[in-house]
């Protein structure tokens, strides 16, 4: 991973009131992110064939207390597309060589969907890094999914995502519109492959943990539970919603979360 953040270049960096952006070079992953706000660093990490755009609203409410850092996935947004498989493990390694790169761990995690499984990953296998994991709205196995998404099917038709996905990334992405489909037949086994990650595993998670479910989430409340017991000292929140519970509610989402991580940063 280090050798990865070595070999890392700033390119066409902005300063737009007090919110960088632009482009860095990670070992051959350009990545796009904004950084507003000010504090102690907060990484947000969005959600499958989602933007960085999904949380404007919520770093908005995030941003005066934090420094938000939103990079864009690879493949992801304005990030364009590698010649190597898009895995949770390779996102999870391209998110720990950024944080490496801006030089600004250990940061504050806040996932969501896909983005909550990257950062419970980066949380277990760098938790040098990782001050402390919000996991919102992410099954871990199948049966922590609801009983209407099953059997899952070998593999999810493009057809079944969300029209407005589509659109987002047809709005930025520098691969072109068409590209949309390839970047899903990288990404899409990494949502039928369960377990994604060993429930056992999070006994070993050491950072504190929030996780966080909408009643009728694509995780049911059980599991959600589940997961938080199993890791130390967790803390559960189960809100009124949908999936998109942080697009749709992000007031309340953040809410918790500033609670969540106010209690921790009077410690240090």
């Amino acid at each position: 991973m280090a050798d990865r953040a070595s070999h890392a270049t700033v390119d066409a960096m902005t300063t737009t009131t007090s919110t960088e952006q632009g482009y860095v070079e990670l070992d051959g992953v350009r990545t796009y992110h904004e950084v507003p706000g000010t504090g102690h660093p907060l990484v947000l990490l969005h959600g499958g064939m989602c933007t960085i755009d999904t949380f404007a609203e919520l770093a908005s409410h995030l941003g005066p207390s934090y420094r938000i850092h939103r990079p864009e996935r690879r493949g992801h947004g304005r990030a364009p597309d590698v010649d190597s498989p898009i895995t949770y493990q390779n996102m999870a390694a391209d998110t720990v060589a950024y944080i490496e790169h801006t030089g600004v761990g250990p940061v504050h995690l806040v996932g969501w969907s896909d983005g909550a499984v990257i950062g419970l990953l980066v949380a277990l296998t760098r938790p040098d890094l990782v001050r402390s994991l919000t996991f919102i709205g992410a099954a871990l196995t199948d049966d922590g999914l609801p009983p209407e998404m099953l059997p899952l099917p070998d593999r999810i038709p493009v057809e079944a995502l969300p029209p407005f996905l589509r659109d987002m990334y047809s709005a930025v992405s520098p691969d072109g519109p068409a590209h949309f489909d390839a970047v899903w037949d990288k990404l899409s086994p990494a949502w039928t492959s369960f377990p994604l990650v060993d429930l056992a595993e999070l006994e070993h998670l050491t950072a504190p943990a929030l996780i966080v479910a909408a009643d009728h989430d694509m995780v049911t409340v059980e599991h959600a539970t589940i997961i938080s017991r199993a890791i130390p000292n967790a803390r559960l929140a189960v809100i009124p919603g949908e999936h998109s519970v942080p697009l749709d509610k992000p007031g309340l989402v953040a809410s918790l979360v500033l609670d969540f991580l106010s209690q921790l940063d009077t410690r240090s």
